[in-house]
């Protein structure tokens, strides 16, 4: 069940296009925001109020790396393991995260404080290696930043 918060931001998306279910997109991000991720219950009742089926709505949310359909952390690190990335150090970082927080892509710290996800490319190909922490962007980074930055979001 969609609460009325919920339902009061996505009726505000919906009434910017000219057809419910242009809106999937934004109702999930929406839901996320709210909850931290999208369950089963949540695709119902998104396809409910947006008039469409359930496996509409999971084709769109299973589409999108950003859109969790499983419990994460508090904190998202999405480390950039494009080639550029890979090149600068990539694995130096990766490497050095998985001991820090003991946990691998995919993966959520015991403290419920991260999720660690790899990404094709931040578009930061000229500062890298990169990785962003929620919406926070780092670039150039090297293994000696990491507690800092990772202190930030205790």
């Amino acid at each position: 069940m969609l609460t009325a918060t919920e339902i009061q931001a996505i009726d505000h998306e919906i009434s910017l296009v000219p057809y419910k279910k242009a809106t999937v997109i934004e109702a999930l991000k929406i839901v996320q925001e709210h909850r931290g991720w999208i369950s089963d219950e949540s695709v119902e009742a998104i396809a409910a109020h947006l008039e469409i089926s359930p496996a509409e709505v999971d084709s769109v949310a299973t589409f999108y790396n950003l859109i969790f359909r499983k419990p994460v952390g508090r904190h998202i690190i999405l480390l950039c393991d494009s080639i550029s990335c890979y090149i600068m150090g990539y694995g130096l970082l990766y490497n050095a995260l998985q001991n820090k927080l003991s946990i691998g892509f995919g993966q959520t710290s015991s403290d419920n404080r991260f999720t660690l996800l790899p990404n094709v490319c931040l578009g930061c190909c000229d500062h890298a290696p990169a990785l962003i922490i929620d919406k926070d962007l780092y670039r150039d980074v090297t293994v000696e930043q990491l507690d800092d930055m990772l202190n930030k979001y205790a």
